[in-house]
């Protein structure tokens, strides 16, 4: 049960080396330990890390009107094997009939990401957009490297414990332990490497669309285009005025009128009532 009993002191210092970086005063294990509570003290920890380079997560967004859209994605292709990266994704899909618009993604050095965007800059008719973006992930990557030397330091503690193991109970409850001690190691390792890899690599997308797409269309200075988007402007304008009057009829003009329209229509029913009693009076003298 010796071993149970450390792993209840060991425990809550690898939750406190999962939360953050600790700086325990390092002692060794002995190898038959009198007593656990006295002779366990803390897990050592390595020394500290070399002063860590800057890692900048660099990506780009640019949309270019090209002359040749398949030549440019071709272009791309052979610019990212130079700068020594690759392409991620490709595509492309027909617009018109002699008109493709395309998407590459690659990934660059970083360092040479500057020259690499004025190298397909240089590709372009047009740039229509360009947006560049840096996020600074050093300080995540510093706290994951002294949160993994603490838990590979939890693990070379847990080892000494599993060889003091002397039953099954206890083997089994110190390599439970050291498994989930593996997965989080495993788990800090992943995010760093992916932290590093996005780092050493920068990420540029580009849209490519075919220059007679870009051009407007033009026909012995007449521009269809520019017809149906004044005919659509005028449909508007004229809804638009139906609509105001409506509100008015219905808002203003209706209350209006039916104001003046209740007297008038009280004095054509008084007129009718009283030419119909004097109708009526003149019948009954005239009958014998």
């Amino acid at each position: 049960m010796r071993a149970i009993a450390l792993i209840a002191l060991v425990v809550p210092l690898l939750a406190a080396c999962a939360a953050a970086p600790a700086a325990f005063d390092a002692a060794p294990m002995p190898a038959q330990p009198p007593s656990p509570q006295a002779e366990f003290r803390a897990m050592p920890t390595a020394a500290p890390a070399e002063a860590q380079p800057r890692l900048i997560i660099r990506t780009a967004d640019l949309t270019l009107v090209v002359s040749d859209t398949q030549e440019s994605m071709a272009a791309l292709a052979r610019l990212a094997g130079e700068f020594g990266g690759f392409v991620v994704s490709s595509s492309a899909s027909r617009v018109a009939e002699n008109a493709l618009e395309g998407s590459v993604t690659l990934r660059v050095e970083a360092a040479r990401f500057d020259e690499a965007l004025a190298r397909i800059r240089a590709l372009a008719v047009e740039v229509r957009s360009e947006s560049v973006r840096g996020e600074d992930v050093t300080a995540e990557y510093v706290d994951l490297d002294a949160r993994i030397r603490n838990l590979e330091a939890a693990e070379a503690q847990l080892q000494q414990i599993l060889k003091q193991a002397t039953s099954t109970e206890d083997v089994l409850a110190v390599y439970r332990e050291l498994t989930n001690l593996r997965g989080q190691i495993e788990q800090v390792k992943g995010r760093m490497k992916y932290l590093s890899q996005s780092a050493a690599l920068a990420t540029i997308t580009i849209t490519l669309i075919p220059d007679a797409l870009a051009q407007p269309l033009q026909v012995g200075g007449w521009r269809p285009a520019g017809v149906v988007r004044d005919a659509f402007q005028a449909l508007i304008g004229a809804l638009q005025g139906l609509a105001t009057l409506l509100i008015w009829l219905v808002i203003v003009v209706a209350p209006v009128l039916a104001i003046i329209a209740l007297p008038v229509v009280a004095v054509v029913l008084l007129l009718r009532r009283l030419r119909r009693g004097k109708a009526t009076k003149r019948i009954q003298e005239s009958a014998p």
